[in-house]
């Protein structure tokens, strides 16, 4: 969903290179161990909104390194405002976007990529563009280590059987597969993260359709 600019947010991502990449060259490598200061696993969102999933991780996670990635702007710097609001160091924001992913993270580099409540593109001709198509599989292949997982949310039941048939195309394995996540045993639901959006159907009484795939040995 397209947010609403806001100036402030804009400025705050200029103003704080240290901990958020404003559309970086893909042509130059980003060192992350220095931008964490450390080499701790990787796990990276993909399309990460206004942060609640990946700043409540981090906060969970000391011990993990996570990247926010995100297309907008606005959107970035509000995920920033909450990391330095929280003193989260083990959190970097990526304004970029996804087609570029394998540019900005080295092969083998990342543990873990989260897809949650991803613009389901329903129409044909824009295939392509669903972060589950096998185009954006591939660069998923490419950066996750080789027991790396990738953890998919939706509400959207059309995207979700597309996602499960992109995959299982693919050659994936799935490790976990439910149409309803919020009725599912009390320890999954005890370990679920929320989105905002997931939050806001789930309380509605919509289903949440969730999936964590890995790839075969490279």
């Amino acid at each position: 969903m397209r947010l609403k600019n806001k100036p402030w947010a804009n400025k705050l991502v200029e103003e704080h290179p240290e901990s958020a990449l404003d559309w970086p060259d893909p042509a130059e490598k980003i060192d992350w161990a220095a931008r964490f200061g450390n080499d701790k696993p990787i796990e990276i969102e993909v399309g990460s909104g206004k942060g609640q999933f990946i700043t409540t991780l981090a906060k969970q996670h000391p011990d993990r390194n996570f990247v926010a990635m995100e297309i907008q702007k606005t959107a970035a710097g509000i995920i920033l405002k909450k990391k330095l609001d929280e003193g989260l160091a083990n959190l970097q924001i990526l304004c970029a976007d996804a087609a570029n992913l394998v540019a900005y993270f080295g092969e083998n580099s990342t543990s873990k990529i989260y897809l949650n409540f991803s613009d389901p593109w329903p129409k044909s001709r824009h295939e392509k563009r669903r972060l589950t198509y096998k185009d954006f599989l591939a660069k998923y292949q490419a950066v996750l280590t080789g027991d790396g997982l990738i953890e998919f949310k939706t509400d959207n039941s059309g995207l979700f059987a597309y996602s499960v048939k992109s995959m299982n195309n693919y050659g994936m394995h799935f490790d976990f597969v439910s149409v309803d996540l919020h009725h599912e045993s009390e320890e999954i639901v005890e370990k679920n993260v929320e989105t905002e959006y997931e939050h806001k159907f789930a309380s509605k009484g919509q289903p949440i359709y969730c999936l964590h795939a890995g790839f075969l040995a490279k």
